[in-house]
């Protein structure tokens, strides 16, 4: 999965404001207490944060997005 297409579908389920707001200020367990821009910085790869997001968001994130 590219940047783009990650930034992408975290925009399509959170919309554009609050998907930088969950990026910015949201700690998933699933990556080890990080946020997911902290993440990203540390060079953590796109498709295991995405994962994260699936598994801490199941209900917001659609089967299609997977």
């Amino acid at each position: 999965m590219r940047r783009t297409d990650f930034w992408e579908r975290l925009r399509e389920v959170f919309g554009p404001v609050y998907a930088t707001s969950v990026a910015k200020d949201q700690v998933l367990a699933r990556l080890g207490g990080r946020t997911i821009d902290t993440a990203l910085a540390e060079g953590e790869e796109v498709h295991v944060v995405w994962r994260a997001v699936c598994e801490q968001y199941s209900d917001r994130v659609p089967a299609r997005l997977r």
